[in-house]
């Protein structure tokens, strides 16, 4: 049998970027993305070009060494399922064809050199597809020799630009000798606010309640951040400290900052500038980091029957075909979970971060571990979540849900619950006590027999009013009950049934004369 036709339903997205070549390959199983490989070079092709945009040897034998290796895993692709984009040192080379001719004859594949625009389109649709927003979003993504901003809804972009500043060509005019300074971060900065400056006008106006970053640049911010106590959220104050982090050390051979990998020392000073000078100009109060860009846009572009579905409903489908989830059990518990939710959502704040669809979809894979093995099924499935790409959630929503499903039954880690800066542990902790008490009464796993359950809140104490008559036909779901107020005593939280259910049944007495 034809090798290409077992993999039909296998893509791969090559990204020839001015810093590193990147090659992702995927497989569509139950639905959804499931990404099989990624290989990641170094290339540095931007710092191959000369004053006169001449592309060099040395550059570009760095690049055909590395698509070499990317050639072996691309043979057994059906074409049709390969796209390869070059992007902002590959449009300024003047030699491009010189580099293209050999490339190809490696890859056995035509590479695209797509324009700083379309560049910009497709870094944000791999955005919109790995990260949903009820409302305009800025996007920003500092490359080796460009850097794309773009504000959208949606699927949409309604302002973007594709500017002429890199973490490598910025490297290479500011930082030549390496060393740190406030003079080159100074100089740096002010560089590349010049080149935004013309388009600020037209970013402002679009306007936007929420940014993201999708680079290596802030990746790496990120996780200086979370290795330092901080949460994710980036934001000029804390790029102001890492930068003087940065400057302490000196140079980059001694750029020393926990939480920086080795392989982003290089361009890190360089990449830090430019967005020092984005955040300033666009006044952009805080930043995360999404879960996709480039490669995404380009390989969901290849994917029409993916496209323009809502992103969190295709991840939980997937998961629920995948692990074999009973989907009428997983939406009779979402149901009452939200129900429950909005009878408390103006006093508790719970739609906060889209907290109420985090709950739903927390509630409708809360079974997932089943699958491994009943006890401690709850940690299993965290488990799983824990190591799952999640399209359609941000970083910090991924880590909420992870929680909540953890902590859906049996003794609740309080500690975990707490871990979670950024959406807050009181959130967390009020979803939890939430997706608990849905559980709990959907033991039955049959629609007729749910009841009607009432939470009302005072501060943080929690009532729930259930027909008595009803606890007394499901003794099993009272006791439940009874044990859950304990579980959750235990961590400090206040549940109360209320009084009618512990009211006794009325006996005759017979009164003394």
């Amino acid at each position: 049998m034809n090798r290409k036709r077992l993999h039909q339903d296998i893509y791969a997205v090559i990204d020839l970027g001015s810093n590193s070549f990147h090659m992702k390959m995927v497989k569509i199983v139950a639905g959804s993305v499931q990404v099989i490989s990624r290989v990641k070079r170094k290339v540095r092709l931007a710092s191959g070009l000369d004053a006169h945009n001449q592309l060099s040897q040395v550059a570009m034998e760095r690049g055909w060494e590395c698509l070499s290796l990317f050639s072996e895993q691309l043979q057994d692709i059906p074409s049709e399922n390969i796209v390869i984009v070059g992007t902002a040192t590959l449009r300024l080379a003047e030699n491009v064809s010189v580099f293209l001719k050999k490339a190809e004859s490696i890859l056995k594949h035509p590479i695209q050199i797509i324009t700083g625009e379309d560049e910009a389109k497709t870094i944000y649709l791999g955005v919109a597809h790995t990260s949903s927003s009820a409302d305009n979003r800025i996007v920003v993504d500092i490359g080796g020799a460009s850097t794309e901003v773009i504000v959208g809804y949606k699927f949409e972009p309604l302002a973007l630009q594709s500017l002429d500043i890199g973490c490598v060509t910025f490297l290479e005019k500011f930082f030549p000798d390496h060393k740190l300074t406030e003079q080159a971060f100074s100089e740096a900065t002010q560089a590349a606010r010049e080149v935004l400056s013309p388009y600020v006008d037209e970013f402002v106006d679009a306007g936007w309640s929420s940014a993201v970053g999708a680079s290596g640049s802030v990746q790496a911010l990120q996780e200086i951040l979370i290795a330092q106590g901080f949460d994710e959220v980036i934001t000029l104050e804390r790029l102001h400290l890492i930068k003087e982090q940065a400057i302490a050390c000196g140079h980059i051979d001694r750029l020393n900052i926990q939480g920086l990998s080795e392989e982003r020392k290089l361009v890190f000073a360089s990449g830090l500038a430019i967005l020092i000078a984005i955040f300033e100009r666009l006044n952009i109060q805080g930043m995360t980091l999404s879960g996709g860009a480039l490669r995404e846009g380009l390989l969901y572009s290849m994917l029409p029957k993916l496209q323009q579905r809502n992103i969190r409903e295709r991840t939980l489908s997937s998961l629920l075909i995948r692990y074999h989830l009973d989907k009428h059990q997983a939406k009779r518990v979402s149901n009452l979970a939200c129900q429950l939710a909005y009878q408390v959502n103006a006093q508790w704040a719970l739609s906060d971060f889209d907290g109420i669809d985090v709950l739903s979809a927390s509630a409708q894979l809360h079974e997932l571990g089943l699958l491994i093995h009943y006890k401690k099924h709850q940690h299993h499935a965290a488990y799983i979540l824990e190591n799952t790409d999640m399209p359609g959630f941000t970083r910090a929503q991924h880590k909420l849900l992870i929680a909540l499903v953890h902590n859906h039954r049996q003794d609740i880690a309080r500690e975990i619950v707490d871990r979670q800066t950024m959406t807050s542990p009181l959130l967390a902790g009020r979803l939890t006590r939430i997706l608990r008490l849905a559980v709990l009464l959907s033991l039955r796993r049959q629609d007729e027999v749910l009841p009607k359950a009432k939470l009302s809140v005072i501060d943080d104490e929690l009532t729930v009013s259930i027909d008595p008559d009803w606890l007394e036909q499901h003794p099993l779901t009272k006791a439940e009950l009874e044990q859950e107020i304990q579980y959750q005593k235990n961590c400090g939280w206040l549940l109360r049934m209320d009084a009618s259910c512990h009211t006794p049944k009325k006996h005759l007495t017979q009164s003394s004369s």
